[in-house]
């Protein structure tokens, strides 16, 4: 018998051979690359400034360890924790910033994008939840498509960094400035 993806094997085998991929910025490898859907193993310890408007839903099933998602709603930050063997369905166009302070795994399932349906990156101000840049990208691949549109926000100069509200500079990929302006600003 001959299967495209091949027989059962163990996922957390899989993880283990795949660790060294499981760094960040996104901390993601695809299992299935050529897939009708976008599986991948996420691993941990990994913090970010960004926020993901992905227009499909996303599934999270974590495996070892805690993690969160930084929520952006009504101009607002929430947060709503994901715990070890937790499965949690992620509705399309929620905005979210998933954190993972500690070593852990997770099991993420989203949909391929239709052509012209795009994903969006966006960073805001810690202190007022301004929206300070979004970029816009017609996604294919997580671990290959993010990483490009971080490396561009985090070149801009400070002034295009400056939030329109209130005048702070977002710390760009300083995610221990960032969190510790929200946690402040709470």
């Amino acid at each position: 018998m001959q299967l495209k993806y091949g027989l059962p094997t163990s996922l957390l085998g899989w993880a283990e051979t795949h660790r060294a991929e499981l760094a960040p910025p996104v901390c993601n490898a695809s299992i299935f690359p050529d897939g009708n859907y976008i599986i991948n193993m996420v691993g941990g310890p990994n913090t970010r400034t960004d926020f993901h408007d992905n227009p499909t839903e996303e599934i999270f099933l974590q495996l070892k360890g805690s993690a969160y998602l930084i929520i952006w709603d009504r101009g607002k930050f929430e947060r709503i924790e994901i715990r070890e063997g937790d499965v949690f369905l992620l509705p399309a166009h929620i905005i979210h910033s998933p954190q993972r302070p500690e070593p852990g795994l997770c099991f993420l399932v989203e949909m391929v994008r239709p052509l012209g349906s795009l994903d969006a990156l966006q960073w805001y101000c810690a202190k007022c939840a301004t929206l300070v840049w979004r970029a816009e990208t017609q996604l294919t691949s997580l671990v290959d498509d993010l990483p490009k549109v971080y490396d561009i926000f985090y070149a801009k100069p400070e002034a295009e960094r400056r939030c329109p509200s209130c005048g702070a500079i977002h710390p760009g990929r300083d995610h221990s400035t960032w969190h510790a302006q929200m946690n402040a600003a709470r």
